[in-house]
């Protein structure tokens, strides 16, 4: 804080003091003359900085704590030193490709240089919002759909170059642009829906070809299993059947492999050459 600007409220509280003590009429004419003094008592807060005119002229940057600046011949502006956001409003855009688009966005910044916020630009908050508005109108103006949906970090980006290049001059910085929220007309949403779709479709079906494949590969590997080894095929053809009998409401029909009766044939053969004949049936045979 000025020594200098502190000495004024002294003095007239001293004079004031010094002349009510001498019952001087003067004594209130200087006693008014403190009490504005006291005006020019401010309190600027850590976050905060102040800018001093004096009679209109820029002398200085005033730091957090306690300040005096001269009534009437000075003045003080705060600036907030903080990171401050500002929105943009709802744009209603045409891309690249002719397809509208509202899309809306929110601005992250701060002032650097307190001086050039307030000496080069009227208001740098609402240039800020201003400019950037005009810079995300641009961009997508430049961009196909499919990248705006798909490069929202890198349009957001770009739009942060811009405005930051732009208001570097005015002391102020772009912390960063975030994109919030992208509306697209209601046939365009359809027929997203629509492609979105036949996509799943495409892919379930190729899955389920792939599956298929890989099936009709094992089926091969178990049926050249089977087939060598004698009597795999008839026991997991039992197995099966026995699987279907468990359910009562179930009819089976099966149809018995001719290896099957054949070997019930050769089990027959076998039988009627190891029964004993009768007797009779050697009496005959005798004549």
């Amino acid at each position: 804080m000025s020594s200098v600007s502190w000495m004024v409220p002294i003095l007239l509280f001293i004079l004031t003091a010094g002349l009510f003590i001498l019952n001087s009429t003067w004594s209130i004419i200087f006693g008014i003359m403190f009490f504005i003094s006291l005006f020019g008592i401010r309190v600027i807060y850590e976050y905060e900085a102040g800018v001093r005119f004096r009679l209109g002229k820029y002398i200085g940057i005033l730091k957090p704590g306690l300040n005096y600046f001269i009534p009437i011949f000075e003045s003080i502006m705060k600036v907030d030193m903080r990171i401050l956001t500002v929105d943009i409003p709802v744009q209603e855009v045409m891309t690249k490709d002719n397809v509208p688009m509202k899309i809306d966005a929110v601005v992250y910044f701060k002032v650097v240089r307190i001086e050039d916020a307030i000496l080069k630009i009227r208001d740098y908050f609402n240039a800020t919002r201003q400019y950037a508005q005009t810079a995300l109108r641009d961009v997508i103006g430049d961009s196909e759909l499919d990248r705006v949906l798909m490069d929202r970090e890198k349009i957001a980006k770009e739009i942060k170059e811009i405005v930051d290049k732009e208001t570097d001059g005015w002391g102020v910085d772009i912390v960063s642009i975030k994109l919030q929220h992208i509306e697209l007309p209601e046939n365009m949403k359809r027929t997203m829906a629509k492609q979105a779709e036949a996509e799943r479709e495409k892919r379930a079906v190729i899955i389920k070809a792939e599956g298929e494949v890989i099936a009709s590969s094992n089926l091969s590997k178990a049926a050249r299993v089977l087939a060598s080894s004698p009597g795999a095929l008839h026991l997991r053809t039992l197995n099966t059947i026995n699987d279907m009998s468990s359910d009562q409401s179930n009819t089976v029909v099966f149809a018995i492999p001719l290896e099957i009766l054949e070997a019930f044939e050769a089990g027959k053969e076998f039988i009627k050459g190891i029964t004993p004949k009768s007797p009779k049936t050697t009496a005959k045979k005798k004549k």
